[in-house]
């Protein structure tokens, strides 16, 4: 099937519910059987990891299989676990994989609270952690340790959008015994597939794309058959679980996912290539723009982009930039991603291998195209650049 019908129909079962189009919303904590034979049915049943099974709420209603099973089949890997947050995701497949004396590999260029969990959380209990270059590639082998158990990669990296050779890594990893665990949230469920390059273990925040409206929390991890025991008996372990209502908006978000990405996508190289061409912009980070340094790694493993990237302006004051920020009127100052609305946020890249890689003077900003019109939002931006430039004229004639 053709990835829109895909989406329309995955984790979709009318027949189980009075013929009802949408999985209905099951807000449970006990869930009764009508027989003692009934509840042992369904004890063995669990005992042999039968998807689907419903004994207790915490182990998932038929609101939560129904995500599980859409974002497995979606994402093509064996079975996915919905967690109440992105980083609640991360978390847990790395308590999963690693144990005291182990060893992992973290991109440098990662979700910040995903290197926090390493180093402040996981690194007590005995983890060590490599922080390494994003655009290392193959040469990862020179890292690799006989205790490295996982290699963690998130391509585009967060906020400097590295793309990073993920089967050249996947294939260093493999052949040392490490498993590959991926941030795939930029990439999405259709626009990289994550088990088709390598990886053992995606992450999916489902808060950004998959919910698509800035209106509920959510994780996914989906993984291999060989991943999935430890990854599934962690999650329960940990007790994590995720609200009812906040799977059914994902669900819900999921039905559409095609035709939004198609228009983020869209209207975010649009943005771009019009960024590229203001003299206060240095460099515009959009791995779908043949400008940018990993391209062609770009165009050979993903399908697409979606409507998060990155600038650097030219060197300003900071009541200049202030002003640049302040004057935008559809575009939101915070944080997340992955709705309709535009977002705006500046942002200092931090780690031990970009300053190598991060040869600008002055600001980064990180936008969120969202669904509207993008010639209004260019419109915003060029008054707001404008805004910028009257700051700047006028500091420099105090100074004059």
């Amino acid at each position: 099937m053709k990835e829109s019908t895909r989406l329309t129909t995955a984790g979709r079962h009318p027949e189980r519910f009075a013929g009802v189009v949408n999985t209905p919303v099951f807000r449970a904590s006990t869930i009764l059987s009508g027989s003692l034979s009934e509840w042992e049915k369904k004890k063995k049943a669990r005992a042999n990891d039968e998807a689907g099974v419903s004994t207790y709420g915490r182990f998932g209603t038929p609101t939560t299989h129904a995500l599980e099973e859409a974002m497995a089949e979606i994402e093509g890997g064996y079975r996915s676990l919905v967690f109440p947050s992105g980083l609640a995701a991360a978390a847990t497949a790395l308590t999963a994989l690693l144990s005291a004396g182990d060893h992992v590999l973290l991109t440098d260029s990662a979700y910040s609270p995903t290197h926090t969990f390493l180093t402040r959380v996981l690194s007590r209990y005995g983890v060590e952690v490599t922080a390494y270059d994003p655009v290392m590639g193959g040469s990862i082998e020179s890292l690799m340790r006989p205790n490295t158990r996982v290699v963690y990669v998130e391509s585009p990296g967060s906020e400097t959008f590295e793309i990073q050779d993920v089967p050249a890594i996947s294939a260093v990893a493999h052949r040392h015994g490490a498993a590959v665990v991926m941030d795939n949230t930029w990439g999405t469920p259709l626009f990289f597939k994550p088990f088709e390059h390598g990886v053992d273990v995606s992450i999916q925040a489902a808060t950004k794309y998959v919910v698509g409206h800035s209106d509920a929390m959510l994780g996914v991890v989906t993984c291999t058959r060989e991943m999935w025991p430890r990854i599934k008996q962690t999650t329960y372990d940990l007790g994590q679980t995720a609200g009812p209502d906040d799977i059914y908006l994902a669900l819900r978000g999921l039905r559409t996912l095609n035709v939004r990405l198609q228009q983020h996508w869209k209207s975010g190289l649009r943005v771009a290539q019009w960024l590229q061409t203001r003299p206060e912009v240095e460099a515009v980070l959009h791995p779908a723009l043949p400008s940018h340094p990993g391209h062609a790694l770009w165009k050979r493993d993903f399908k697409g982009a979606c409507g998060l990237f990155a600038m650097v302006l030219k060197p300003v004051s900071a009541k200049a930039l202030e002003g640049f920020v302040d004057s935008l009127s559809l575009f939101g100052l915070g944080v997340s991603w992955g709705g309709y609305e535009s977002l705006i946020i500046p942002f200092t890249p931090s780690g031990k291998h970009l300053p190598a890689r991060w040869p600008y003077a002055g600001q980064g900003v990180r936008l969120h195209i969202g669904l509207e019109d993008p010639e209004d939002l260019i419109a915003d931006l060029e008054q707001a650049f404008t805004m910028l430039e009257n700051i700047e004229a006028k500091a420099d004639m105090q100074y004059a």
